[in-house]
């Protein structure tokens, strides 16, 4: 039933690499004497470090929280449609809460960087191989180098959004010598830089592998693709968001999976469907992280208790009339269990040893509802109301869930759309980056959008401090880890937190 992992290359070498030396500025650790010496001498060693950086998005470097892990907390936690169980830190409730300081752990970002670097340590060497080892050809370099471009793109555009000003080092450490300790870059130029790798990227990368699960585990151009999308809308960059999402449209490599009861297993249980563009592939040799966060009795995360009332809407007549993506998809009713990543099917379970559901960056239904939040911003609502219905009727949608903004009026539509995200796209970890990319737009003209959320999951004793952050955009922001501030005497912690 599940698909044999594709990231089997012995990664040794890398990990070894990845270990090794002391752990100085931004987990950008030396890789002095096996990296000339020894590695890059083959194809096949070149392979084995890309793969590396996707094993590093997987695994955690240390007792800090793996990125695999930080996708959902980062991307949920400060949303709407959770709430923390009785196995959440004292950190996590925090967030939650909207209470954070420069100590919470969540804000941790060293292995970000732990994947950044080994990325840049692929774009510093590979190209080398190529002078000694006349079996690659410029072509299969070319895909190599894209992957590793696209990688660090999407590493740097979480660190942006959340956490806005990042430091940026495009030039991997490779030895004591290039230690440095940075400041920050502001997010304008690190948005530019992600920008210009994707668009490298996009010329350098493959159309297909010629085998699916590569095809949606690894870096396509259609990958690209998504991740420019996402880039450009977070930009208000509609034109550019709108092209980039015709380009998938317009591939007939992907389409919605049937709105009946094999969408749920063909999407999340088995993974990498004809709707799915970009997969991190977990298996039986490395399991995900999120069993023991939505499954055991100690889960530090269950599905807030309106999500089923108030996003999906019920049917009260008809009990098997429902939304497919709510009840027996993205949530249990009956304990609030978050079930994207648990459930087999409607009624069967995954248990801790089979905990290997992928966790989905992109698929065709996020490219859809991009493209529709970036018509309604220019001009275009009709396409956005098509393209909400094609969603909707493919999810059998309620009545009761339907909005009926005109097509001119683009804070309904924006609303339509982003009540429609949250519904398709729940738990998988876009909530408070669709909340905040809403709220931010026409110089934070939308704050109410982040105050609705608010009220929906801060206890109603923290609420009033919670919504006077808010109004306060440096506060939408994380705060840089103290450990980050400590060690590296360049970096300024973010404004609200000073």
């Amino acid at each position: 039933m599940f698909k044999k992992k594709i990231y089997k290359v012995l990664v040794f070498s890398i990990l070894a690499i990845s270990a090794s030396s002391c752990g100085k500025y931004l987990e950008l650790r030396p890789q002095d004497g096996i990296i000339r010496e020894k590695f890059w001498q083959s194809k096949e060693q070149l392979q084995s470090a890309v793969i590396g950086c996707y094993n590093a998005m997987m695994v955690s470097a240390g007792s800090r929280p793996s990125p695999a892990e930080s996708f959902f907390v980062w991307g949920e936690l400060r949303g709407d449609m959770i709430e923390p169980g009785l196995g959440a830190s004292i950190d996590e409730v925090n967030v939650v809460n909207g209470n954070i300081l420069p100590t919470n752990g969540v804000t941790d970002w060293r292995n970000f960087y732990r994947v950044i670097n080994l990325c840049n340590t692929v774009l510093d060497f590979g190209p080398g191989v190529k002078s000694v080892d006349n079996t690659l050809s410029q072509e299969q370099l070319n895909a190599f180098l894209g992957e590793a471009l696209t990688l660090r793109a999407l590493m740097y555009f979480y660190l942006v959004r959340s956490f806005g000003d990042v430091p940026l080092k495009i030039k991997s450490t490779s030895s004591d010598e290039e230690l440095v300790q940075l400041a920050k870059s502001s997010q304008k130029d690190v948005l530019n830089q992600i920008v210009a790798d994707l668009k490298l990227a996009e010329g350098y990368s493959v159309a297909s592998f010629g085998n699916n699960a590569y095809d949606k585990g690894r870096v396509t151009k259609f990958t690209v693709n998504a991740l420019q999308a996402d880039v450009y809308l977070w930009m208000d960059n509609y034109t550019e968001c709108i092209a980039a999402c015709d380009k998938i449209i317009n591939s007939g490599r992907y389409g919605l999976v049937t709105g009946n009861s094999g969408w749920f297993p063909a999407v999340f249980a088995t993974g990498n469907s004809s709707e799915g563009i970009f997969e991190l592939q977990f298996d039986q040799q490395i399991l995900n992280p999120y069993f023991a966060m939505f499954a055991t009795t100690r889960r530090r995360y269950a599905a807030n208790t309106i999500v089923a009332d108030e996003f999906y809407t019920v049917d009260l007549l008809d009990e098997n009339n429902k939304d497919i993506r709510g009840l027996d998809a993205a949530l249990k009713v009956g304990d609030q269990t978050i079930y994207k990543y648990l459930g087999l099917s409607a009624n069967n379970s995954r248990t801790q040893d089979v905990s290997y559901a992928h966790w989905i960056f992109y698929r065709y239904a996020d490219v859809l509802l991009m493209k529709a939040e970036a018509c309604a911003n220019a001009n275009r609502g009709q396409e956005t109301l098509d393209i909400i219905s094609t969603i909707r009727t493919r999810a059998r949608a309620l009545p009761g869930s339907a909005l009926t903004p005109a097509t001119t009026d683009v804070n309904g539509l924006t609303d339509y759309v982003l009540a429609e995200r949250a519904r398709e796209l729940a738990y998988e970890g876009k909530r408070w980056y669709d909340l905040l990319r809403n709220a931010k737009r026409n110089n934070f003209a939308r704050l109410d959008i982040l105050s609705t959320a608010a009220v929906r999951v801060v206890p109603a004793a923290n609420q009033q401090s919670a919504l006077n952050k808010l109004k306060d955009p440096n506060s939408l922001y994380f705060p840089i880890f103290q450990y980050e501030i400590q060690t590296d005497p360049n970096l300024i912690q973010n404004p609200f937190y000073k």
